[in-house]
């Protein structure tokens, strides 16, 4: 067994779930199970509430490939011109659903009056990259195609999503920057998956098997780039590698101080300034991986009310 964080470093709101936080079978053999556990994972359930509709809906993938469940959020009452948000769910390329990040998205439609669109990508290791990349574009371009008929301005189209969503959210930003569109108002990549190096220092400082540590993510990068794995990664696989970051959309993220994802979101935050891109970067105290889906804490809701804030100030 990896050695255990020491509990003194970690935030005192969050040292009880940690201590209930399983390890998981990383593992090919494994990957059902973690699947089926993940599935039944429910942050927090989305309240019976007639002022938002959810429901799913199947779109066209991308050429060649299968059609594409996604998941809307939208207020009951009809209008147009409403921004929208196009949320990509995380879990390392490898497991998660929409309905994982149901009630995130949910609070989203309300509290920002947005529509908001989930998009059940393809996972790895079944669908290595480029697939779950390629069906998160098409459905950024169904968004941005259907904008109308969806009440929603395609020029306040915002793409967000945490750790491995993060990752797609930010390389979604630079392909689209590449392809000449659909427009991209604003990023929030929380917490990104955009190394598969594993070279920056919190890469090597989090071993503990209960937070997502070295091994996980070695595996999980594994699985995401196949015979790409060990080699020269392309950026839009991994965006920490990518040479070009100007003219992306303005980003929002934040990051716990014991992520193991810690330094190389600092590190693209303070690329993306130098190359003249407006950032907002948070960094939490004493918080590990996926620390602000813990609602019953207040750091926890502290975290999502301030991912909220600032997309709704962003899509004003």
């Amino acid at each position: 067994m990896n050695p255990q964080i020491d509990v003194r470093r970690v935030h005192p709101e969050l040292r009880a779930s940690l201590e209930l936080m399983p390890g998981g079978n990383f593992t090919r053999e494994g990957l059902k199970q973690l699947r089926e556990a993940m599935g039944a994972m429910v942050f927090q359930a989305l309240p019976d509430d007639p002022a938002v509709r959810v429901f799913n809906k199947t779109i066209p993938g991308p050429e060649g490939a299968p059609e594409l469940r996604v998941r809307i959020y939208e207020p009951a009452v009809k209008k147009e011109g409403r921004p929208g948000i196009l949320y990509i769910h995380g879990g390392g390329y490898i497991v998660g659903t929409p309905e994982t990040t149901d009630f995130a998205c949910y609070r989203m439609a309300k509290e920002i009056d947005c529509v908001v669109v989930s998009a059940d990508y393809r996972l790895a290791p079944e669908t290595p990259y480029p697939g779950p990349l390629e069906d998160c574009y098409a459905a950024l371009k169904w968004f941005s195609e259907n904008s109308r008929e969806l009440g929603v301005d395609c020029g306040r189209i915002a793409v967000a999503g945490g750790s491995a969503g993060g990752g797609l959210t930010a390389a979604l930003a630079l392909l689209a920057r590449d392809r000449k569109g659909p427009a991209i108002a604003f990023q929030a990549p929380l917490y990104p998956m955009i190394d598969d190096r594993n070279i920056t220092p919190s890469s090597r400082e989090f071993l503990d098997d209960r937070l997502w540590n070295r091994d996980k993510n070695e595996f999980a990068w594994e699985m995401y780039l196949g015979p790409l794995y060990k080699g020269e990664a392309p950026e839009y696989a991994a965006p920490a590698r990518a040479r070009e970051l100007a003219g992306l959309p303005p980003a929002y993220t934040l990051v716990g101080e014991l992520d193991l994802f810690r330094d190389e979101t600092i590190e693209y935050c303070m690329r993306l300034m130098q190359a003249g891109v407006p950032v907002e970067l948070h960094v939490y105290p004493g918080c590990y991986h996926g620390f602000d889906m813990s609602l019953n804490t207040e750091i926890g809701r502290r975290a999502e009310n301030e991912i909220i804030m600032a997309l709704k100030k962003a899509l004003r």
